[in-house]
């Protein structure tokens, strides 16, 4: 007798520990994909401006203040211990760079003065939530904080947006975690965008 035996035959099958019949098991990676998909990734849901803190509003005045003095109505401050770090304001038409958001511009900015390292502990405030490139940005400088003013959706009935909200890029970034408030002053901040 063979010890091959054809699932084909709809025999039964003499073997002891015979799976010719039984579904077919998933491969190891697959399992552990779908395990880590399904997980939750640090991603704190976004919170609504009444929970913001007293800090949150100042610190937010400040990237309003920014956003003012930008090409386009986004500024940033990137903050640790109620220090400033670091300000951006969104500058692409003045440096001919399309890449020169205000939160971008605040990250080069804390670079250049305090080194990487200066992110672990720190908040980004930013007048409107972060684009998809903005998002990666803050997620691989490994920023502890994001609060922002304008939400995506609000910001995209003043100006084109890029509809991936911030956390949508987030919740696929399992190399580090972050904690998101939104709404912070957006009634300051989508005015600005009224102009």
């Amino acid at each position: 007798m063979s010890d091959f035996h054809d699932p084909s035959s709809h025999e039964p099958c003499s073997q002891d520990r015979c799976t010719c019949h039984s579904p077919p098991l998933p491969d190891r990676r697959k399992v552990i994909t779908a395990l880590a998909s399904s997980a939750v990734l640090g991603v704190a849901p976004a919170l609504a401006a009444n929970e913001a803190t007293a800090d949150d509003l100042r610190f937010m005045r400040l990237a309003l203040d920014e956003a003012r003095l930008g090409d386009f109505p986004f500024g940033a401050v990137i903050v640790r211990n109620s220090e400033i770090l670091a300000r951006g304001r969104n500058l692409g038409k003045t440096n001919g760079d399309s890449t020169a958001h205000g939160e971008m511009m605040a990250i080069r900015h804390c670079v250049a003065d305090h080194g990487r390292e200066a992110f672990h502990g720190s908040t980004i405030y930013t007048t409107g939530e972060p684009c998809p490139m903005c998002m990666g940005a803050i997620l691989w400088c490994r920023i502890d904080r994001l609060v922002f003013a304008a939400s995506m959706e609000q910001l995209a009935t003043k100006i084109g947006q890029i509809m991936v909200p911030s956390a949508d890029v987030a919740a696929k970034a399992p190399f580090t975690s972050i904690a998101i408030t939104g709404g912070v002053l957006v009634d300051e901040a989508m005015q600005l965008f009224g102009k």
